[in-house]
């Protein structure tokens, strides 16, 4: 687990082990005095198997508030030493770089990251030529960059991106952004060492002038793929839709929870094909729940499960499977200022 930690002006990128039911001594990844910090564009740590991690973070560009490069760094032996620091896109705009999912492909580091180097054009009337598109590059063992591919050339200006590993290989999911403002979920395929044209997960057909700021979750095991995402299309509700094929299809969307929710979803896929999605909720007051829901393989849903009901309605709540069982991580507000807090979760409990 990651998180941002402040000491002064000087913000640092940290991380954490889990193992045997406790989080490890922090480590840092980089401490900088130039990071650009908010609330949505969080940086990561992954790990990528064999002793590799892989980080990004936010640096800001100068121009305006929101802009801010993505800079990337790997490591080769769980982080006792990382490479210099690169920046994966390669235009030099200061505009917005961002929203950054990373995933491992072949002993590289691959990114997928929300670009917005055409909002330079400042053409408001014309979103195809100044709005925010979705690119990706893979940053090989011995740190060079390979080219960017532009995957989309005009999605959500601001909402989170997600990546899994099915059978087929990587699959991306995000939300997209038509001219006529409707803002549904798309999902991309890396085929043949190129992202391939998006198709919709469902039509939602969610038409909203601003974007949400809440983005899909994605979860692969084999052929088996997961997609749970947020909509308020006619209310706020959180779906989940499955694929059998690697994510050349999906299911009709499943319901998981409608009326008080924030989204902000995550999703986990287990052995026997069920899975689980959590999101945040709120009765709008001070804190908001953090929620969980099993999705069985014939997809009846089990009941849902508070974690807590204290965390900030500002959290993105991270949830991963470990072992039998899931570690579900979000923050809250306490007398001595923010917190990472996590709970584990005992899969046959759900």
């Amino acid at each position: 687990m990651s998180w941002l930690q402040a000491d002064g002006e000087s913000v640092a990128l940290r991380y954490s082990h889990y193992k045997d039911g406790r989080w490890s001594a922090a480590a840092t990844v980089i401490e900088d005095d130039n990071m650009f910090v908010n609330w949505a564009d969080f940086p990561s740590v992954v790990p990528l198997g064999d002793r590799h991690l892989a980080a990004h973070w936010l640096r800001r560009s100068g121009g305006e508030w929101y802009s801010y490069d993505t800079v990337f760094r790997q490591s080769f032996d769980n982080g006792a030493t990382w490479s210099s620091p690169l920046l994966p896109h390669t235009d030099g705009t200061p505009t917005e770089h961002g929203f950054v999912s990373i995933y491992p492909i072949n002993g590289s580091a691959g990114l997928v990251w929300l670009d917005g180097r055409k909002m330079q054009n400042e053409v408001m009337d014309d979103p195809t030529s100044s709005g925010m598109t979705l690119r990706a590059a893979i940053v090989a063992g011995d740190n060079a960059l390979q080219a960017e591919q532009l995957v989309d050339d005009l999605i959500c200006d601001c909402c989170q991106t997600d990546v899994a590993i099915a059978t087929s290989g990587p699959i991306a999911v995000y939300r997209d952004r038509s001219t006529d403002e409707i803002r549904d979920i798309h999902v991309t395929r890396f085929v043949d060492g190129k992202w391939q044209i998006a198709k919709p997960v469902a039509s939602d057909d969610w038409k909203i002038a601003g974007c949400p700021v809440n983005g899909p979750s994605i979860s692969a095991d084999g052929n088996t793929v997961a997609i749970a995402w947020f909509t308020a299309a006619k209310s706020p509700l959180v779906n989940v839709a499955i694929s059998t094929d690697s994510g050349e299809s999906f299911s009709e969307p499943i319901e998981i929870v409608r009326g008080e929710t924030l989204g902000r979803v995550a999703t986990v896929i287990f052995d026997d094909g069920s899975l689980a999605v959590s999101w945040l909720a709120s009765d709008n007051t001070s804190s908001s729940s953090v929620n969980i829901r099993r999705v069985m393989h014939d997809a009846t849903l089990g009941p849902i499960h508070v974690v807590t009901n204290a965390a900030t309605a500002m959290s993105v709540p991270q949830m991963v499977r470990v072992n039998t069982e899931l570690v579900i991580a979000w923050t809250e507000t306490k007398d001595d200022g923010a917190h990472v807090v996590s709970a584990s979760v005992a899969i046959d409990s759900l």
